[in-house]
């Protein structure tokens, strides 16, 4: 990571967190991760105008950024590049549930292939996918059973017994940024130890 004299004082700082968390050190990852949260939340906030999208984009922005972080280089400002990869993430959501919608304003004509009713589906799921998801789910349990205490811990809390991020940071007795930061930690080797296991 070569360093770049233009940096402003801010964007210093930011790269000298990303080498630190480089190094191993999570709490310069938490402070990355508080330092840019509420702006990049809010940034999602307005392109996905749904406060439970824009908070799980967030997660997956700083998770896809944290995994990358040692492709990114100081030829800009690391707030520009996080702000990209959010905002690409974004998009790329966005792309998909417009691709999941229907017009009901749509007409057919009797040479059109398109039909509105036949691309609606039931929410129930069949008994074959029942099975396949409670399949799924024992699965993912074991595969929880096995990673570290703390990172267990942590996807339980959050995904088992649906805790906030607060609600686990008073449990745990431990700062927001750090609970984000060990939950993306958590999650990559979830899907890490999940790949492993196909």
């Amino acid at each position: 990571m070569e360093l770049k004299n233009s940096l402003s004082d801010k964007a210093q700082q930011d790269l000298d967190l990303v080498k630190k968390a480089l190094d191993g050190n999570q709490q310069a990852y938490g402070q990355l991760l508080g330092k840019y949260r509420d702006a990049i939340y809010f940034m999602l906030l307005k392109m996905v105008n749904n406060p439970t999208d824009a908070d799980d984009l967030t997660i997956e922005a700083f998770g896809k950024a944290f995994k990358n972080l040692g492709s990114y280089t100081p030829n800009f400002a690391f707030s520009t590049w996080l702000f990209k990869i959010a905002s690409n993430n974004a998009i790329d959501f966005i792309r998909k549930q417009r691709g999941n919608t229907i017009s009901l304003d749509h007409s057919v004509d009797d040479n059109d292939s398109y039909s509105p009713s036949s691309m609606i589906q039931s929410e129930t799921p069949d008994p074959e996918m029942s099975m396949i998801n409670e399949q799924k789910a024992i699965l993912m349990r074991e595969v929880v059973a096995r990673l570290k205490p703390r990172y267990r811990i942590l996807i339980e809390l959050r995904y088992f017994r649906e805790f906030s991020y607060d609600e686990i940071a008073d449990q745990l007795n431990l700062p927001i940024g750090t609970v984000k930061a060990q939950l993306f930690r958590a999650r990559e080797l979830l899907m890490n130890t999940l790949g492993n296991s196909r």
